[in-house]
């Protein structure tokens, strides 16, 4: 693993293509960091951030298919985003964890994951519903990083902001599922 890791993944600002494809997005970004080839990949394109978005765009239409990689699974209205299983199946059957009503043990469960280099997706929303997916990368000067992928940039959110429901992620504050490895 690179010494600047996630850091090379965002030499580029990497958006989500449209207002539903933050999940898809998000699958892009873990791939592009676990797998140094595919990170390679779109880094070489001749404009990155078209073949970002053309991955993205592919992604979405994937993870929301009947048929993915030619096993079968439950079809998704694309303009509902990208549901939590079928995150948690690209990247290798992980558990989806509600942390709703215990974030503080969300927090330290996906800091602990962060710590073996498995970023984490994490739904977030309102008070009343799961709106938005980010990608925690690792902690950074005591509060987790997030990669937002509404705004391609990187946010820090503490243990006690995120306990507190005060993410401040593309707005929305309260954690709802991590998609976490095993």
């Amino acid at each position: 693993m690179s010494e600047d890791w996630p850091e090379r993944v965002f030499r580029e600002r990497l958006v989500q293509p449209d207002r539903v494809s933050c999940g898809a997005t998000v699958l892009v970004v873990a791939r592009m960091i676990l797998d140094h080839g595919y990170g390679e990949y779109i880094g070489a394109a001749p404009s990155v951030p078209d073949r970002f978005r053309e991955e993205v765009l592919a992604m979405h239409r994937r993870v929301t298919a009947p048929v993915d990689r030619g096993r079968l699974q439950l079809p998704w209205p694309r303009a509902l985003g990208t549901p939590p299983w079928a995150v948690a199946r690209q990247l290798g059957d992980r558990d989806v964890r509600w942390i709703r009503t215990s974030p503080a043990t969300g927090y330290d469960a996906i800091a602990a994951a962060t710590r073996e280099h498995q970023p984490v997706p994490v739904y977030v929303g309102s008070r009343w519903l799961p709106r938005h997916v980010v990608l925690a990368l690792g902690e950074h000067e005591g509060a987790l990083r997030f990669f937002e992928p509404a705004r391609g940039r990187l946010v820090d959110v503490s243990r006690t902001e995120f306990a507190s429901a005060r993410l401040g992620l593309a707005g929305w504050d309260h954690a709802w599922w991590a998609v976490l490895p095993d």
